[in-house]
């Protein structure tokens, strides 16, 4: 996706290695039905894919039923390509009584430099534990 002005945002150094302290979640590779007018991947389905990746480890504290209440942050690093390799890495950053607050990373690797990666989009999201009524449930402790 590119940046407000149009312009993709400055390139930083191809990194060798992924996060370690963070858990891989998701790997997707998107294709061409999922590009915007400019011929990049629409920010939309980037976004749709972290909902997917951030909520993994979440279920793993609800136990059920829960939803997105919040995108703290959303930051679109770099373009994303059709055909990119994207590992989707996140870990938990805050634990309350019926939410969970995780962190994604989502780095690329770009189909012509295999064994690099790009960070092109990092957000926060929270989500919280519902009932069967959606309303929030605390989550348990077991």
């Amino acid at each position: 996706m590119s940046t407000r002005s149009g312009a993709e945002a400055p390139s930083t150094p191809p990194l060798r290695s992924l996060p370690a302290d963070m858990e891989l979640v998701l790997k997707v590779i998107p294709m061409p039905a999922d590009t915007n007018g400019n011929g990049d991947i629409f920010g939309g389905w980037v976004m749709a894919q972290v909902d997917l990746a951030g909520s993994v480890i979440p279920a793993r504290y609800t136990k059920g039923r829960m939803a997105t209440v919040a995108v703290n942050e959303f930051v679109f690093k770099q373009a994303v390509k059709v055909g990119d390799l994207l590992s989707f890495y996140a870990a938990v950053t805050r634990v309350g009584r019926t939410s969970v607050t995780v962190k994604v990373e989502v780095f690329a690797e770009r189909v012509r430099a295999q064994g690099e990666y790009v960070k092109v989009t990092e957000a926060t999201l929270t989500y919280v534990a519902i009932d069967d009524n959606g309303r929030p449930r605390p989550l348990p402790t077991d």
